[in-house]
């Protein structure tokens, strides 16, 4: 399979800060050798620093969004399935604008629901998926290339457990589809039901259980372990149509004996598997 990884090595504004020196661990840690092992054929693209020096969290983020939708779009033109690693979730927005995406999988141990409105802490990525689902940040998400904001009714929200007050109630009257892994079936379909045909999936490495799988300083107890995430990620990708991944929130300072990157690797080998035979 024709492979693009994108690296957006931000996080909350910061250049190569906390998580944004995720995806740099990842490659180093062996993942672009696994992906050529399993036969895969793979290009990386760095987006590189943005040109803002002053690094403030909100004008940065949205700008790495749009850096990542142009690179989305030139691997999607070129018949490469775009794979973006991030240290942020926020920077999904800026792939689901590449690639023209209707629907979404987000797997992420957090809401990511909250908006400048019910914020208690004004962590943009507290807000990601609110700013997929079009609930927020309009003017400057709009400005983002090709960015159409996703349906709730075909958003699947997988494993979500640390919500917060305003996000458990905003799930009450949104038409997520909420889910855990060992449902995936079920989400799958309710998905294909809403008339989902153009999907991207993005996974928070925070989703797993850190007793497994530690990926970062916001880790709580409990989440499903490696192959549990795996089963259901290759379980959703099977039936539905994939264009696109993203990959986030890694920081290798709470990583210390290396275990994440082999376990991305696995993962996306798997999952590459899976939309080669779908």
């Amino acid at each position: 399979m024709n492979v693009t990884i994108i690296l957006a090595s931000y996080d909350s504004g910061y250049y190569h800060g906390g998580c944004g020196q995720g995806p740099d661990a990842l490659i180093a840690g062996g993942l672009t050798e696994a992906l050529k092992l399993a036969g895969h054929d793979i290009d990386v693209h760095d987006i590189g620093r943005m040109s803002d020096e002053q690094e403030r969290e909100i004008a940065t983020g949205f700008a790495v969004c749009n850096a990542v939708s142009g690179e989305v779009r030139i691997a999607c033109d070129r018949g490469r399935f775009p794979i973006v690693l991030a240290g942020n979730c926020l920077t999904s927005a800026g792939a689901v604008a590449g690639e023209g995406a209707d629907a979404m999988i987000w797997a992420d141990q957090h809401g990511d629901l909250n908006t400048p409105d019910t914020s208690t802490s004004g962590f943009l990525d507290g807000m990601a998926l609110a700013t997929v689902l079009g609930l927020c940040w309009r003017p400057i998400e709009a400005r983002i290339p090709g960015f159409k904001a996703i349906d709730p009714a075909r958003c699947v929200l997988v494993n979500a457990r640390d919500l917060d007050t305003a996000e458990q109630q905003l799930l009450e009257t949104l038409p997520v589809i909420r889910t855990e892994c060992p449902d995936w079936a079920g989400a799958a379909q309710k998905l294909k039901d809403a008339g989902a045909e153009r999907v991207h999936m993005h996974i928070d490495l925070d989703v797993h259980d850190p007793e497994a799988l530690q990926a970062n300083r916001y880790a709580t107890p409990g989440g499903p372990a490696p192959e549990q995430v795996r089963q259901a990620m290759c379980g959703m990708a099977g039936p539905l149509t994939l264009v696109g991944l993203t990959i986030s929130a890694y920081d290798p300072a709470f990583d210390a004996k290396g275990e994440v990157p082999p376990l991305v690797g696995q993962l996306l080998v798997d999952l590459l598997a899976t939309l080669e035979k779908s």
